[in-house]
């Protein structure tokens, strides 16, 4: 019997640190800036799905940023970072759930992702993914993302991959969000390799 998503994601969490993953960052320095170039308010609700044991949730609130919320599928992943805030995690809004299941009983105005979108890849996952992410947005809200880029992997912690350029990325996100940005990213992994990230930014249009 195949494990299901939510069995591979504790797998993951549970068997390695945080700092042993290729995704990790110390400190997510392009999410941050794309997340500051908003321009929304410190106060304004942000949710990083796929966050993993991301420390973004950290550095957001030592910006001043006060209502957040953390969502993931494993809930490893999730204690690690309550771990890792302590007390403080009482001011965070954690869930654990897949995110094309996601219903929102709230809207944000900010979506931030950083390497889960690319691991939809079929067209009912991208499907679901992108109309929970219309539900969850106020209109004129932010989609920060991030995606391995045209020459980045096409596997990652034993999955298949979407890569994207940027058009791919606008051919889905079009009809309903401006592209404000974007930039590439070669990242670092702990092993000393390089991922190519695609990292942009949208507005919804209404």
């Amino acid at each position: 019997m195949s494990e299901t998503p939510r069995q591979h994601w504790e797998n993951v969490y549970g068997s390695r640190t945080a700092d042993e993953l290729s995704w990790y960052q110390a400190v997510p320095t392009r999410s941050m800036s794309l997340i500051r170039k908003s321009g929304i308010p410190i106060e304004a609700p942000v949710i990083d799905v796929g966050a993993g044991a991301s420390t973004l949730v950290d550095i957001l609130r030592n910006s001043g940023y006060s209502d957040l919320t953390v969502l993931d599928i494993s809930g490893a992943a999730l204690a690690k970072s309550k771990a890792r805030l302590g007390a403080a995690a009482e001011s965070v809004s954690w869930i654990e759930a897949d995110v094309t299941a996601f219903e929102p009983i709230r809207r944000y105005y900010l979506w931030h992702d950083r390497a889960l979108f690319h691991f939809m890849t079929d067209e009912a996952q991208i499907r679901s993914y992108l109309d929970v992410l219309r539900t969850a947005l106020i209109p004129r809200g932010h989609f920060v993302v991030s995606t391995f880029g045209p020459d980045g992997p096409d596997h990652c912690s034993g999955l298949q991959v979407q890569r994207y350029s940027v058009e791919q990325l606008a051919n889905l996100l079009d009809a309903d969000f401006e592209l404000r940005s974007f930039e590439m990213e070669d990242h670092s992994t702990p092993t000393g390799t390089f991922q190519q990230y695609l990292y942009s930014s949208w507005q919804a249009r209404a």
